[in-house]
């Protein structure tokens, strides 16, 4: 049975970090989204609206998984780790009990050329109840690790999860998190998944077509929990992400998501007294 269509979201542009200007996808709405929190999508052709990045800033009870598609991004943290995110690769990062972080985007340059366009996501997935306070994790994948799935024209690049006999870059985790960046290049063709748990689908380049419906650039569609299928064709580039639903309480400030208000304010009172990150000290001492 296929799933039917519960919401369409057409998302808002904005600035976060320190002044980065981005469209923000959908935020804030777990009881649609679950498990997912937040999707970005950051970048310009102008190095003014990105350049700042996004500074030194803690993160804690989520994972967050950054995708470069154009530019690159440079990481740092406080659990040591530093690298720069390529056009094709990932950061799939679990904050767990607590980390700092920052990412600065950049623009490629070679032989002396400047390459100013910059496309990318920041995808938040909440973590359950029992690994809020885990251990932190950072995964860094490279693109030429992450599976390409050929439909006829189209292509699926499979950054997480499985799709029909081909597994990911990233098994998805606990929660079985699929995600994928999708090229439709026919509206002839439709790419078509199982999927048991709710999915959604960005449209970030021209259309995609659901049944009978056409969505374009911007729009987010949301599908129920219910069916077991989705049938999209089209001509356009969308992400595609799905996942177990938690069903847990969410208590949410700025970058950090707990189950209840009690754990906020134990968090803001370890930020006061340097205490957030566990058993590593922050880099700015």
């Amino acid at each position: 049975m296929e799933k039917v269509i519960e919401k369409v979201i057409p998302g808002k542009s904005t600035h976060d970090g320190a002044g980065v200007k981005l469209f923000r996808v959908f935020s804030n709405i777990p009881d649609l989204t679950d498990p997912f929190l937040l999707l970005d999508n950051f970048g310009s052709s102008d190095i003014k609206d990105y350049i700042e990045g996004f500074p030194w800033h803690p993160h804690r009870g989520i994972e967050t998984v950054t995708y470069v598609i154009k530019g690159k991004v440079d990481h740092r943290d406080s659990e040591d780790n530093q690298g720069t995110i390529y056009p094709g690769d990932l950061q799939w990062m679990s904050a767990g009990s607590g980390i700092f972080h920052e990412e600065m985007p950049k623009y490629i340059e070679e032989k002396n050329k400047i390459y100013p366009d910059m496309v990318g996501f920041q995808l938040w997935i909440n973590l359950p109840a029992n690994r809020k306070m885990s251990t932190p994790v950072y995964r860094s994948i490279k693109g030429k690790d992450v599976p390409s799935i050929r439909l006829g024209s189209s292509e699926i690049k499979l950054i997480a999860g499985r799709f029909g006999n081909d597994y990911g870059a990233y098994d998805g985790g606990t929660q079985d998190v699929t995600y994928m960046h999708v090229k439709l290049n026919d509206d002839r063709i439709a790419f078509s998944i199982k999927e048991l748990y709710r999915a959604i689908i960005y449209v970030f380049e021209g259309y995609a077509k659901v049944g009978n419906s056409v969505y374009s650039k911007g729009q987010a569609i949301i599908f129920s929990e219910a069916g077991n299928s989705i049938s999209v064709s089209g001509k356009g580039e969308l992400m595609f992400m799905s996942g177990r639903p938690l069903k847990e309480p969410v208590a949410w400030y700025g970058p950090i998501v707990m189950n209840n208000y009690d754990q906020i304010k134990q968090a803001l009172l370890e930020l006061q007294h340097n205490a957030f990150v566990k058993d590593r000290k922050p880099l700015f001492e």
